[in-house]
């Protein structure tokens, strides 16, 4: 009886409403499945009501957050429309913590969802964590080459542009976060052509090499020395003799004994 007066509550409650164009029995009609028993489906989808974090639990909206993915896969991508509001509104929660949970498991959903309902519907929430509190940021950015693996070449590419923002930190202490990107570009070079490396990720590998903290020069070192190999791969072999000599320049002949010790660990 108690469940049965929730779900009449759920389903009459004009706030889950006020941002659809449906009608009241179309919106319920969208949330319609026969995977598992609807009302355990609706039970979950109503964990995102404000009331229930008052009465229930704080942070039910962050555990909604946290099987979310698993949820997906339960139900399969042909009832994604079940979940699509669901996971908006967690996407735009006040607290931090429910957008970090789901920022760290995008890539899962992505997979899930499949290309087509990814570009669609995980795509700008995607973006959205990309400008989101360092906190949300780090969850992207940790799966950044799982993510943009899935996606299609013309749509990867538009984010080269905005891998020199993860350079920006709120907190410029944070060097994990510039550990991390530095190992993430490793992986995405296998995703980019010769020239797409040379022209965006180049600059940053340099900066990273010139980081205060060592944990993030040893891996840039690394990436850079990933980068000639790429480099010297591709067909066109003017980028990476390009690329050695503003090694010599930049880091051979520096003034500083640190900038010529970059340069020997490169080429180690």
């Amino acid at each position: 009886q108690n469940m049965d007066s929730t779900l009449h509550y759920i389903h009459n409650d004009s706030d889950l409403s006020t941002n659809s164009s449906f009608s009241p029995e179309e919106e319920r009609k969208s949330k319609v499945q026969d995977v598992v028993p609807q009302a355990l489906l609706d039970q979950y989808l109503s964990m995102t009501d404000p009331s229930r974090a008052q009465t229930v639990d704080s942070e039910i909206a962050k555990h909604c957050a946290y099987s979310l993915p698993g949820v997906a896969l339960t139900l399969g991508r042909q009832n994604w429309h079940c979940l699509k509001d669901t996971y908006e509104t967690l996407a735009s929660d006040m607290q931090w913590k429910v957008r970090r949970t789901l920022a760290f498991s995008i890539h899962e959903l992505a997979v899930i969802l499949g290309d087509q309902l990814t570009a669609g519907d995980l795509v700008p929430v995607f973006n959205g964590f990309l400008k989101d509190l360092d906190e949300v940021r780090i969850g992207v950015l940790k799966h950044l080459h799982d993510f943009l693996k899935l996606l299609h070449l013309d749509k990867r590419r538009e984010y080269l542009y905005q891998l020199q923002e993860f350079l920006v930190t709120d907190n410029s202490r944070n060097w994990r976060f510039r550990a991390e990107l530095a190992e993430q570009l490793i992986l995405l070079l296998d995703l980019y052509s010769a020239t797409d490396i040379y022209d965006y990720l180049r600059p940053i590998a340099f900066s990273l090499c010139a980081d205060k903290v060592s944990s993030v020069r040893w891996i840039s070192y690394k990436l850079v020395s990933e980068m000639v190999k790429k480099l010297y791969m591709a067909p066109t072999s003017s980028l990476v003799v390009d690329l050695m000599n503003e090694l010599v320049e930049k880091f051979c002949r520096c003034r500083k004994w640190s900038g010529r010790q970059t340069f020997v660990f490169i080429c180690q």
